[in-house]
């Protein structure tokens, strides 16, 4: 039953970022008239909860990346039901969000350590780009 929650919960997440403007590009974010965005306070746990996991997981040197993965998976998910951000923000919050979904989703599939040590670092500095442009 758990797993099936999982995977209706990843699939609305899937199908809410489709349904979302679709011309979203991986490019660069930019600041709002040089001062961070304002997230929603309904987001921010779950980003917030993302970053704590992550740290948790390479400070304790753990190596159990696929549950790394689907915690992440987790708090992306409640992150895109949570979404009510408007206009701008919200694009500038897509440019950094759908990389970092990528990051989690290809951390789920890595086939070797060294593969999943290679995303995790690369999400560790996803989670600097958002605290750098992001309020």
């Amino acid at each position: 039953m758990k797993r099936l929650q999982k995977l209706i919960l990843t699939l609305l997440g899937i199908t809410l970022l489709a349904a979302c403007d679709s011309t979203h590009q991986q490019s660069d974010i930019n600041l709002n008239n040089g001062e961070k965005w304002k997230v929603n306070a309904e987001m921010k746990p779950h980003i917030q909860k993302g970053n704590e996991l992550l740290t948790e997981f390479i400070s304790n040197k753990e190596n159990d990346y696929k549950k790394l993965a689907e915690d992440l998976k987790t708090q992306n998910n409640s992150l895109i039901q949570s979404c009510t951000m408007k206009g701008e923000s919200h694009d500038e919050l897509h440019k950094w969000l759908h990389p970092h979904i990528e990051l989690t989703e290809k951390l789920s599939t890595a086939q070797s350590t060294s593969e999943a040590e290679d995303l995790i670092s690369q999400l560790e500095k996803s989670f600097n780009t958002y605290q750098n442009y992001f309020d």
